[in-house]
């Protein structure tokens, strides 16, 4: 069941509030089913499911809402079977059927023959079910005018099509959806579309496979789809561009979908994307790269389907028997050759993986047999694909029994309906369109027998007006043939001038991007320089110190040098970083607190303790705040701790609320004295903190609390998102 993408939050406010006790029933079962269909299988939100549709149907029942009380039976049933009570699941989806005949509720007599679907398996006569059972609720969600239900049924029908082969009715169901969710503005069309590629791929329509494709991957990207739906994405687009031969991006987009299918721990996923990398691996020759793909999942995530364990056998045999590993082959071939005498279950691997095991093992002639069997299974599936195959694999056996004329027919044969696979479509459309041209034939010859004898009457008269209506005809289809090739020649300059505009374009557009590029370079090597200039600086003021014996000259020396360094962290960060905008400044704090340490040697004596988030500040807001950080802490580790006391400094920088934020820098030292004179406050650390705090728009605050605590709230130039907490004790 997919997640029910209400958030919970507001649902419970919407139930405390609720105009009417109806309303409260369906935002209760709205609830109910988002904590069903909420990702893992936790039992607080069964339990959660089961106490909300509880009170709903209860509720129901007070109030005689018939429709509430037959979700709430449907409800139920689901939320058995999600525990794993199939039985009495399948008993409660039967009562709401009966419940929802009795009382004419057409929306919920369609859900219960959706939910019907669930309890039937994977095998052919299971999928004809399903296809009966949506077939009876998509008309019942048209009367109910349910139109997002119908859509969805109308998606779920065409899957089941695409898995009994009926390709074209599933594109045709699945054009129906896609009318329906644009029409009620409905934008999550990826799924759908990657259904559609689905097909398409199938019917060897390359082109308009890798364009719903894209089409997928792009709608996901709009709708900022980050659900595992990308998974079945990124592999459709991959399978896409594989049958288009684009090797590079199928390999890219396979790894995407397996890096995806790994993070989530889909054994059945890892084990089919995993075969499409090792097959496309194959289709290169590249056998090491195969044999490589499926080592990388063997161990932790083995095939538990009969077919994805052929399917990896298969790959072990033939890549190890081309590489002429033949003792490495050989465990993998007799398994294989043990599937083959068991089931009927993936036999086109099988008999591929033995074939090509003794062919190159220098067992040939014992292959003929088994190509034998394999035009027996080809004939009854009667796909080209397998024909070609098996031509393929035949062109090998002869060539290595050195019967090269017969070789070299079975290798033209396998061209040949390699060349037909992409034309079946347009064979089977060229051969309905003429049954239909033989029975209008047909039809016509007999109303033209029916009125023969009036016909050569009337012939015998007018054969002087046929003649001129003929010459009338040709004079007009040649003007009409004339104003055609005028028109395609329009059509083709017009088009030449478009390419043309394209180009210039697309060269403007390389222009920009060669600019962009060139002034991001520029700006981070303004970041650099100015960077070194602050480093010249404080080296310079080092030097100075030497020369002085002042201890209030050498005093402010060492504080200047402080600010410095505080000022080129910030454009240290900047030019090292691809955000040439921004800063973090959990980043800036901690590398700020470093030096503290370094220079004053505190490591005995304090306990630096941060607390801060990833905030993102420009450089007009980093700068001010960096430096009234490193004003606070040197005032901390200069007067808080008298007498070598031990301590510890707190600095929290956190959001407060939209894009308010607070920055605390506390100590648990000796505090203010209590005869603190206002002239004190007019220092030089003093009046650069509040000046730089007017300097960003904020509010300045400085109390003894347990110590000193100073508190400065700002607000930020442009609010960032991804920030998330990273607290440390250094």
């Amino acid at each position: 069941m997919a997640q029910h993408k209400q958030d919970p939050v507001v649902l419970k406010k919407k139930i405390a509030v609720a105009e009417s006790n109806n309303q409260k029933v369906e935002l209760l079962i709205a609830l109910s089913t988002y904590y069903l269909t909420k990702p893992g299988e936790i039992k607080e939100d069964l339990d959660s499911a089961t106490n909300l549709n509880f009170e709903a149907k209860k509720l129901s029942n007070t109030l005689g809402y018939k429709a509430g009380k037959g979700k709430a039976i449907l409800l139920e049933a689901q939320i058995d079977r999600e525990k794993g009570d199939s039985k009495n699941g399948l008993i409660k989806t039967n009562t709401a059927l009966a419940y929802a005949v009795k009382n004419n509720l057409p929306v919920l007599k369609a859900d219960v023959y959706r939910e019907l679907c669930a309890y039937k398996g994977y095998e052919t006569e299971d999928f004809e079910e399903k296809i009966k059972y949506l077939e009876i609720a998509i008309p019942l969600y048209k009367k109910g005018k349910a139109y997002k239900k119908e859509a969805d049924a109308l998606k779920d029908l065409a899957d089941y099509y695409g898995i009994v082969e009926d390709h074209q009715k599933a594109l045709e169901l699945l054009e129906k959806a896609v009318v329906i969710y644009k029409a009620i503005g409905f934008k999550e069309l990826q799924g759908v579309y990657t259904l559609m590629s689905d097909n398409y791929g199938i019917l060897q329509n390359t082109q308009l496979s890798l364009q719903y494709a894209l089409m997928a991957e792009k709608t996901a990207e709009e709708v900022h789809d980050t659900s595992y739906q990308l998974c079945t994405i990124y592999n459709h687009l991959g399978l896409a561009y594989y049958d288009l031969l684009k090797y590079d991006l199928a390999f890219s987009n396979f790894e995407k979908a397996l890096n995806i299918a790994l993070e989530n721990k889909n054994v059945n996923d890892i084990n089919i994307i995993g075969y499409n990398l090792a097959s496309l691996y194959c289709q290169q020759k590249n056998y090491q790269g195969a044999l490589r793909t499926l080592k990388r999942t063997e161990k932790d995530y083995p095939p538990t389907d009969e077919i994805n364990k052929i399917r990896q056998r298969f790959i072990f045999v033939v890549s190890y028997s081309m590489l002429k590993q033949i003792a490495n082959a050989k465990p993998y071939y007799e398994q294989l050759l043990k599937d083959y005498q068991e089931s009927d279950a993936g036999l086109a691997y099988k008999l591929t993986g033995i074939i090509i095991y003794l062919q190159q093992s220098g067992q040939v002639e014992k292959t003929y047999a088994y190509i034998e069997k394999f035009k027996e299974f080809a004939k009854k599936s009667n796909k080209l694909i397998l024909f070609s195959q098996i031509e393929l694999l035949s062109f090998q056996s002869d060539h290595a029994s050195k019967k090269y004329e017969s070789a070299i027919k079975h290798l033209q044969k396998h061209q040949l309906l390699r060349d037909s696979i992409f034309n079946v479509e347009k064979l089977k459309t060229s051969a309905a369109l003429q049954v239909q041209f033989e029975t209008e034939k047909k039809d016509k010859n007999i109303k033209l027998l029916t009125e023969q004898g009036k016909l050569q009457e009337i012939k015998i008269h007018n054969d002087k007006v046929l003649r001129n209506i003929f010459i009338g005809g040709v004079v007009v289809l040649i003007l009409f043939i004339g104003l055609l090739y005028n028109s395609y020649r329009i059509k083709k300059k017009k088009n030449e001038e478009l390419e043309i505009k394209r180009q210039q374009i697309n060269e403007q557009n390389e222009l920009n991007k060669k600019m962009l590029i060139e002034k991001e370079w520029l700006l981070k090597e303004i970041h650099h320089r100015v960077k070194n200039n602050l480093q010249i600086v404080i080296s310079l003021l080092n030097t100075q110190s030497a020369y002085l014996d002042n201890e209030d000259a050498l005093m402010a020396i060492q504080n200047s040098q402080h600010r410095m360094h505080a000022m080129s962290l910030i454009h240290q960060k900047l030019y090292q970083s691809d955000n040439l905008a921004n800063i973090d400044m959990s980043w800036y704090i901690y590398e700020l607190i470093s030096y503290m340490r370094e220079c004053f040697d505190t490591d005995t004596k304090i306990n630096f303790v941060l607390d801060t988030e990833k905030v993102y500040l420009d450089v007009a807001q980093a700068v001010p705040l960096g430096l009234i950080i490193n004003e606070a802490i040197n005032n901390a580790i200069k007067y808080a701790f008298p007498l070598d006391k031990k301590g510890e400094v707190k600095i929290s920088l956190k959001n407060i609320g939209n894009s308010d934020y607070k920055l605390l820098v506390a100590d648990n030292g000796v505090g203010l004295p209590k005869d603190f004179e206002e002239t004190e406050r007019n220092s030089l650390g003093m009046n650069l903190m509040m000046g730089l705090t007017d300097q960003i728009d904020g509010t300045f605050e400085m109390k003894n609390d347990n110590g000193l605590k100073i508190t400065i709230t700002f607000t930020k130039n442009t609010e960032f998102e991804g920030a998330t907490e990273n607290n440390e004790t250094i």
